[in-house]
């Protein structure tokens, strides 16, 4: 084992009082280690790679010490894994498996051995990658996969760079041909370690890095010793390289976000034919130094390297051919609409050609990243996390890219050091000196049984899963029980109002239901036509695009002491009430258009836009105007959008029109026995019973009851329903049409 000086790049993060305190249980100390090296992305992305620890444990059959794997489970996350996440196998069984396996061509079939050899009630989900661990012969070995060693590892010359690092810096890595995650992998490394008994680690071409210990903390320190060595060879070659992937050749462009923004409701919709899908969007630096350079699009062409970063990226990226210092934002609509079309039928000839009798069904032609120059790079996922997940993934591809590019020192020479026989060779294909995986055996990840297996054992999604909703008014009343129900559904949501702490405290508790990776928040005024565009263009930022509008912000005018309200009063509460409603649709409708995927508006009016009232005339009639707006805006915005509203009855629970003044100003009118000392909440009660009497069912109205109402008309069980204002006023007669 190396002696471990000082890192260049990496921190050593381990605590040796913590590490003291978990002394004597080897699982915890395993979590330990696996959640530092997960804490840090150089060292391993999201979900990828996998660490073991060899135990001896008390056989529940016989009470005698057996030797027991502990190794990541399927599925599983480093940096986040507990206890509880480790499958646990007897080793022994395990071993007895090189007896019953028949070859490579059947090796998957070894995977139904592993629940078998399941040790006491442990019943976590072995990973394909278990035998790896078990076979390797030290106690403590970490799978990973640093951007800096898949650089080394899909480089066309990383044998020889990877004897140059072994001199530089006095190591024995050991290089394996690439070979698909599984048990003949587990062979051939297993067979490496035997031939070379003095090795300290091994790459795996066009994979990862093995690396391991005699102990948790020293297969800790060898891990990061190593990438961290890794990574100052890989950057002292870039230091002498210079520029990146051939150069710079597209200027990222100064208003990139607002051109992000403008295009993203069209990408979305032309990623969407298959199934609807959340966007991501970064502009950093990587995203951009990549996306704007020479080889940007080869380099796309070829995909990603690692078989965990291909599983999120797919067997390559959509690149967008568009100049930004030449052409439009109309003109890369219209290259996104076209680039899908070519993206599709190139991606079904990809399946045709290596799909064979029993592989799984074709499950997607549409790309999960785009690339576009000037602009920066979009993922794509089923919600923003995978989206986000899917973006960070192909950001380590770039570091892989970069790197292999850095180390490139000549000419590519054939046989390359990923092919296991020299006649597998030009089955890879490469750029410069960056090798992607061979489109077979993209496709043989892509399309495993195995993970098709996982996908099927997946939850079924919610109802409003990929789904992205913009919530007005939801920072109190009905617009937050709205928010909070959504979010229980699986909706993305930003929660907009005049109220922005508002907002964020409701957007904070819908993220509480959920998640919070899929709620945000913004501020809005909705008599501001300025102000409606940010909030749409806020979300679309956030997630994407738009499926589902609500509005239930209004305001309610207070008369003067002469009884008789102002005009300004009165113009403030058309423009809140009925106008701001129409700019809603109107800085929207764009939005639909370009996304052409069914989305739902619904607008809140009341009961009293057909109940008269003596002084409430510019509410009243406010809200019956909205009414007729509602039926205007489902022509108007209809097929592809239905426009539906909700009227209840009064809603005197939780609602920002009823403070306190006007509580008692209520009671007072209807003569409604109270005490000035009683809390708001007790005097609304009482006026919220008062109101429950004037109707059929004697029932108060409250926020959760227009929420549901609302939540039904944005979802697919209310399809053939539009221009429609839905009473939920608990039998009002006084509100029944005439």
């Amino acid at each position: 084992m190396p002696e471990i000086k000082e890192t260049t790049y990496l921190k050593d993060l381990w605590d040796q009082d913590e590490a003291r305190r978990l002394a004597g249980n080897d699982i915890a100390l395993l979590c330990y280690r696996s959640n530092l090296l997960g804490a840090d992305l150089r060292i391993t992305n999201f979900g990828g790679g996998n660490t073991s620890s060899k135990v001896e444990l008390p056989d529940p059959f016989t009470g005698k010490a057996v030797r027991v794997l502990a190794v990541k489970g399927s599925g599983g996350d480093l940096g986040s894994i507990k206890e509880s996440g480790f499958a646990m196998l007897y080793l022994d069984r395990l071993e007895q498996l090189k007896g019953r396996y028949r070859g490579e061509e059947h090796e998957d079939e070894m995977v139904g051995y592993y629940p078998l050899s399941a040790f006491g009630e442990n019943r976590v989900a072995a990973s394909i990658d278990t035998p790896l661990h078990a076979f390797l012969p030290f106690p403590h070995v970490d799978h990973l996969h640093p951007d800096w060693a898949i650089a080394l590892a899909a480089s066309a010359n990383g044998k020889q760079k990877m004897d140059e690092f072994n001199r530089r810096f006095g190591r024995k890595l050991v290089w394996v041909p690439w070979q698909r995650p599984g048990f003949e992998l587990a062979l051939v490394i297993e067979k490496a370690v035997k031939e070379h008994p003095e090795t300290d680690g091994i790459i795996l071409g066009g994979h990862g890095l093995f690396t391991w210990g005699m102990t948790q903390r020293e297969c800790y320190l060898n891990s990061v010793h190593t990438i961290d060595q890794m990574g100052e060879f890989i950057q002292e070659h870039q230091a002498k390289k210079g520029a990146s992937f051939g150069g710079l050749e597209h200027t990222p462009l100064a208003d990139r976000k607002n051109v992000a923004i403008q295009i993203l409701p069209a990408l979305r919709g032309a990623l969407s034919s298959n199934r609807r899908v959340v966007a991501h969007y970064t502009d950093d630096n990587d995203a951009l130094a990549f996306a704007g350079s020479k080889w940007s699009k080869n380099l796309a062409e070829l995909g990603t390297s690692c078989p965990d970063h291909f599983l999120r990226t797919r067997v390559c990226p959509m690149f967008v051919p568009w100049n930004p210092a030449k052409e439009d934002v109309s003109r890369l609509k219209a290259k996104i609409r076209e680039q899908v079309i070519v993206y599709r039928e190139e991606y079904k000839k990809y399946y045709d050609t290596w799909a064979r009798s029993d592989s799984p069904r074709l499950r997607d032609r549409n790309p999960s990243v785009v690339i576009i120059p000037g602009i920066g790079l979009f993922g794509f996922g089923k919600n923003k996390k995978e989206a986000h997940i899917t973006t960070e993934f192909f950001i380590n591809a770039i570091h892989v890219m970069a790197g292999a590019n850095a180390l490139e020192d000549g000419a590519v020479a054939h046989p390359l050091p990923q092919a296991r026989r020299p006649e597998q060779s030009h089955e890879f294909a490469h750029f410069h000196n960056y090798v992607a995986l061979p489109r077979s055996e993209a496709f043989r990840i892509e399309y495993w049984a195995l993970e098709q297996a996982k996908l099927e054992r997946m939850p079924a999604e919610a109802e409003f899963s990929r789904k992205i909703g913009l919530v007005i008014g939801g920072a109190s009343g009905i617009g937050r029980e709205v928010a909070l129900l959504l979010a229980q559904k699986g909706t993305h949501l930003v929660v907009a109002d005049f109220d922005q702490a508002g907002a964020k405290k409701t957007a904070d508790d819908a993220g509480a239901l959920g998640s919070a990776e899929f709620v945000a928040s913004t501020g809005v005024d909705l008599g501001s036509s300025e102000s409606l565009a940010e909030a749409a263009n806020f979300t679309i930022l956030e997630f994407g695009g738009l499926d589902v509008i609500v509005n239930t912000a209004a305001i309610y005018p207070v008369a003067g002491r002469d009884g008789e309200l102002s005009d300004a009063a009165w113009g403030r509460t058309f423009l809140v009430n009925l106008t701001g409603n129409y700019l809603l649709g109107r800085q929207t409708e764009w939005i639909f258009k370009d996304q052409n995927l069914p989305a739902t508006m619904v607008l809140t009016s009341s009961a009293n836009a057909v109940v008269p009232k003596k002084g409430s005339e510019a509410y009243d009639t406010s809200k019956a105007a909205l009414n007729h707006l509602i039926r205007e805006l489902a022509i108007r915005l209809g097929p592809t959008v239905r426009v539906n509203g909700i009227a209840p009855a009064t809603v005197v629970a939780g609602s920002t029109m009823f403070p306190r003044d006007r509580v008692i100003q209520s009671l007072e009118k209807y003569t409604i026995a109270f005490s000035k000392s009683e809390s708001t909440e007790e005097l609304c009660s009482k006026l919220a019973d008062f109101y429950a009497q004037r109707t059929l069912t004697k029932q108060p109205i409250l926020p959760q009851d227009c929420a549901r109402a609302i939540v039904w008309l944005a979802g697919d069980d209310s399809a053939k329903t539009t221009g429609h204002v839905i009473p939920v006023d608990g039998g009002l007669w006084e509100a029944y049409l005439r």
